[in-house]
């Protein structure tokens, strides 16, 4: 039995349900809340005073209003992080000194500006120190390093020939050659490698004549692809510091009036909180509602769940049903968020199929289905593993296989067959399913570290080296051991070997020992566990690894009632990674996780 009564146990529960049906919206489905974010206030801010500067429209009470925000929410270092729990780091307090040398008349006078100042001088020394250590956090991806360095150089902190250019021209190339010319961004991020490239040849000019004249060739032309790739919120993928990285560089190039920096614009008005910051996205919705609806299906709770069948529809229209005009992506795919700017993925994909499984089968959720499996088994990876928008360009961040996706992507497959297997009469030839799913399971098998664990490629844990998370991506990959039945097997046994020594002495989980524990992570390393906790012969030799196993579940269920009966779902935690290292934490996470780890724990009455 757990150290909590089962009274209190289900007293926590409750309460994590209700707040979790409180948060559903009148239309039956869930937003969320996504983290305020420093470096988009940073961007949007200069995004806005570029343009206004440069003959656009003024907004000058959204300046005011996001560089106050910026000031009173500076960390007692001097430095910013991504959000108001985040360590600094030198990527956003880059951005945010910029901000205030770029819109202050006398900025070495801000004592923001200068506070960041000495922050960087003591963290990396002197200034001809700091851009490389914003190439050094990045790696060879260029992703986030160049539009940091071009917004310093537009703000007069960086000289420009500290600026890589952006090989602007090949976005006139047909999609499907990009992952042939390597280049050096990801796949996500054409509408940066356009204008932010676009604004680096406008302020340095390529000594090679070749370059220079393909480069001034294919200015319209990128510009035409850029607009036609922009969705009609404005904003790309929906994400505040893209479409400001877009916007600025636009109007420092002579732009601010084109089509594509006055919808930029548009956007960052439409998504400045009262408050006058910016998240990093408008909302992760089709991703919390369907995490809300597998976590109340865990719980048992969707046969009391009005609405049903108008939540079963809005997942549905959510679905891909055209060639994404972005990446290229083929039907069938899911994104994160019902706003125009999503771009379907192999996370929120099987997210969405899991989900519409256990709202119940129609003829439309099986062609829905169908659709589905088709673009996963077009989007794997040569490795086995799934990657997240599309078969990896190389080896930079985003692009490549993750453990977590291709954990999901099994979970998905391998409920869809047991909960259709009828689906033949849509697919009837359904052998490659059987193929595929081992071909993802030697791919986790050969991710899985020595120590048991693995790593996962959006989440991560700020307080553990390299920023890493092996307690998400070990409870992620546990999960579709448990969906397969395979709990038992060697792999799962090492990953639940792993997650119970690396408990906290209080009880709960962080992102590995040592780190501080969360709600998000305990519910999700109690999730794993408990089925194997509850499962009647153990989980094998020595008898220790069982006792292990069992105290540890006892212990974790007890650090979790006692969070929730002190308020901390009102607390969530920056575990989750965005673009290019950007951390974030959302609203629902605390709450639908504890919803299903503690409705896991009620059914087998832990």
């Amino acid at each position: 039995m757990s150290s909590v009564s089962s009274d209190r146990l289900e007293a926590a529960y409750q309460i994590a349900l209700a707040m979790l049906l409180k948060e559903r919206t009148p239309d039956g489905h869930w937003v969320g809340e996504l983290s305020t974010s420093a470096l988009s206030t940073a961007t949007a801010v200069m995004a806005l005073h570029l343009v206004q500067k440069h003959g656009g429209p003024s907004h000058q009470a959204l300046i005011d209003g996001g560089l106050a925000w910026l000031a009173a929410n500076q960390n007692d270092d001097g430095g910013w992080g991504d959000t108001t729990v985040s360590f600094s780091n030198i990527s956003t307090t880059m951005l945010c000194r910029s901000a205030f040398y770029l819109t202050e008349p006398t900025p070495r006078l801000s004592p923001a500006a200068s506070h960041a100042e000495a922050w960087l001088t003591t963290k990396y020394g002197p200034p001809e120190n700091w851009p490389e250590a914003i190439r050094q956090r990045y790696g060879k991806d260029r992703t986030f390093a160049t539009p940091i360095l071009t917004t310093c150089a537009l703000a007069g902190l960086v000289s420009w020939d500290e600026v890589p250019p952006l090989p602007f021209e090949l976005a006139v190339l047909p999609q499907s050659w990009f992952r042939f010319v390597r280049l050096l961004v990801v796949s996500y991020a054409l509408p940066a490698l356009i204008a932010i490239g676009q604004c680096i040849y406008h302020h340095k000019k390529p000594w090679n004549p070749i370059t220079r004249l393909a480069r001034r060739l294919a200015l319209a032309r990128s510009l035409r692809v850029l607009q036609s790739i922009q969705p009609s919120s404005g904003g790309f993928l929906e994400a505040i510091p893209l479409t400001s990285f877009v916007t600025l560089s636009l109007a420092a190039s002579g732009l601010a009036n084109h089509a594509v920096a006055q919808n930029g614009i548009k956007f960052l008005v439409n998504t400045v909180r009262p408050d006058g910051s910016w998240a990093i996205d408008s909302n992760l919705a089709t991703w919390v509602t369907t995490l809300s609806v597998n976590a109340m299906a865990t719980a048992g709770e969707l046969e009391s769940l009005d609405k049903k069948d108008e939540l079963r529809n809005w997942l549905l229209n959510q679905q891909y049903k055209e060639r994404h005009p972005y990446t290229g992506a083929a039907p069938g795919g899911w994104a994160w968020t019902d706003l125009p700017g999503g771009v379907p993925d192999a996370d929120d994909t099987p997210g969405a199929m899991l989900a519409l499984q256990a709202l119940g089968e129609n003829p439309i959720t099986r062609k829905a289905h169908e659709a589905a499996r088709g673009w996963l088994f077009d989007l794997q990876n040569t490795d086995g593993g799934l990657p997240t928008f599309c078969r990896g360009w190389g080896k930079l961040p985003f692009d490549r296989s993750g453990c977590d996706l291709t954990a999901h992507v099994v979970r998905a497959l391998v409920v869809d067959m047991r909960e259709y297997p009828a689906f033949t009469l849509f697919n009837p030839d359904p052998d490659w399913v059987f193929e595929f799913t081992p071909e993802c399971l030697e791919y986790l098998k050969r991710q899985q570290r020595p120590d048991g664990s693995w790593l996962p490629l959006w989440f991560g844990n700020q307080h553990m080296p390299d920023d890493e998370n092996p307690t998400y991506g070990t409870a992620r990959v546990l999960a579709a051991y448990r969906d397969l039945g395979m709990i038992d097997t060697e792999p799962a046994r090492k990953g639940i070997a792993w997650l119970t020594q690396n408990q906290n002495l209080d009880g709960g989980w962080g992102g590995g020992r040592g780190s501080p524990s969360s709600i998000e992570e305990t519910a999700l390393a109690l999730e794993s566990l408990l089925p194997a906790r509850s499962a009647s012969d153990g989980i094998g030799e020595p008898p220790r690894l069982r006792e292990g196993l069992v105290n540890a579940v006892n212990k974790g269920i007890a650090w979790l009632v006692e969070r929730i009966d002190a308020g901390g779902l009102s607390n969530p935690s920056p575990i989750g990674f965005y673009f290019a290292k950007l951390w974030y934490y959302e609203k629902l996470y605390p709450i639908i996780f504890s919803v299903a780890a503690l409705g896991r724990a009620r059914k087998c009455n832990c």
